[in-house]
């Protein structure tokens, strides 16, 4: 199958979602989490670490490190809350938490749009590539940077 359907979350359903996944998974779904992903859930483009805890802090009303936000940016990585993308140092949020698949990412270079794809086809024959050459791919990162279709 090419493409697999996946409930998407959106506002405060996006934040229950990503809230029972952290739980589910053992962590604690804090207020500092919260108010992160709640900050990254609010950007309409990937988000760096510096955007987020400059949200955070302006929320909270007090200065929150950019290091504080890695570190929960990492979990919320490994727990599939958040995607980064690896050429933009930048994240965002994932619309289906509960759903655990490879993405694809489509970069526009003028205005940073990125689009996030599900293509197991397309993502399966790069680990089947990968493990032909006798590496096992733990997360394959697929990104195309081009010009999406508002700026073309």
């Amino acid at each position: 199958m090419a493409q697999h359907a996946h409930q998407l979350h959106q506002g405060d359903a996006l934040r229950d979602a990503a809230a029972r996944r952290l739980v589910d998974r053992g962590e604690q779904w804090t207020d500092m989490r919260a108010a992160v992903f709640d900050a990254l859930a609010g950007f309409t483009k990937p988000a760096s670490a510096y955007d987020i805890a400059e949200q955070v802090s302006k929320a909270r009303g007090r200065r929150v490190a950019a290091n504080s936000v890695y570190r929960i940016l990492d979990l919320f990585v490994g727990s599939n809350l958040a995607r980064r993308v690896e050429s933009a140092n930048a994240y965002v949020a994932n619309a289906h938490p509960g759903c655990l698949h490879d993405c694809i990412f489509l970069i526009c270079d003028t205005c940073g749009q990125t689009t996030h794809l599900d293509d197991d086809r397309l993502s399966g024959g790069v680990r089947e590539a990968a493990a032909g050459a006798g590496f096992e791919a733990t997360r394959p990162v697929i990104e195309v940077r081009g010009t999406c279709s508002d700026c073309s």
